[in-house]
């Protein structure tokens, strides 16, 4: 592994994207596979991707930022806390502008500005809204390694964007079939699923660049894209996997998925 440290930051911030981009396109594709799936599954697999997701916000995100303000000098807490809560207030004010649809909802109730655009695009203009903190993260993780090139920072990336992947598998799949009980043709559902995930790769390259560029911004960009990934955790991962009968497969999924992602953080950070 050490061997990457040689590669532009950029780029492997590109090569990680992209394999979650794939990852999310494979999860998609089980619409090919299944016209409907089972409740229990839904909500473990939303479950599953929101405890991963919170898991990397701190062992990722947070406490690298912490970290790297104690050896700047500078306040521990303040760009972990300035940075989380203009994560979570971009995303509000993204949330209230997009518009989007969230699913299972009828049209008249999109969230943002109103558009006559069709149901289909509103659809997917809600899952992309929550891709975007996931690439921003990765790609940020690793732009890191330009002003901090060693093998444990470089090791915490990898385990972001394979946690990051691990929990894109699931929600292309929570994604393209239920687009598909909706009366999309199975081909639609999956391009629907799959391409909500190129916002990724844009969001990581852009998040390496800013950190390489701009060095003290580092551990401000680590505590946004944790505070803008809470937000969606918060907004739309958990009260979508505790829709109906079936909460204990959500909490149970959560519980996974956070344990997953600090195994990984741990063992490979």
């Amino acid at each position: 592994m050490e061997e990457l440290l040689n590669y532009n930051p950029v780029l492997l911030a590109l090569i990680a994207t992209l394999f979650t981009w794939f990852v999310t396109a494979a999860g998609s594709s089980m619409v090919f596979f299944f016209k409907s799936i089972n409740k229990k599954i839904l909500n473990s697999m939303l479950g599953f991707a929101a405890g991963v997701m919170i898991a990397a916000s701190f062992w990722s995100l947070l406490k690298p930022a912490i970290e790297m303000a104690e050896e700047n000098g500078t306040l521990a807490w303040f760009p972990a806390l300035a940075g989380f809560l203009s994560g979570g207030a971009f995303l509000l004010i993204v949330d209230n502008i997009l518009p989007h649809l969230h699913m299972g909802l009828s049209t008249d109730k999109a969230e943002g500005i109103k558009t006559p655009w069709q149901r289909s695009i509103l659809l997917v203009l809600a899952i992309t809204l929550h891709n975007v903190p996931e690439g921003l993260a990765v790609g940020v993780a690793f732009g890191a390694l330009a002003n901090n090139p060693d093998i444990g920072m470089l090791s915490g990336a990898v385990a972001l964007a394979i946690g990051i992947g691990l929990q894109n598998f699931p929600e292309g799949a929570a994604v393209s079939i239920p687009l598909r009980r909706e009366g999309f043709s199975r081909l639609h559902a999956f391009n629907c699923g799959q391409i909500s995930g190129i916002v990724e790769p844009i969001a990581g390259v852009i998040g390496a660049y800013l950190v390489m560029t701009i060095t003290p911004l580092l551990p401000y960009a680590l505590s946004f894209a944790a505070g803008a990934m809470i937000f969606v955790v918060v907004e739309e991962l958990i009260p979508e996997s505790q829709t109906g009968n079936e909460t204990d497969y959500s909490t149970i999924g959560a519980m996974l998925g956070f344990a997953t992602m600090m195994f990984l953080d741990v063992a490979l950070g």
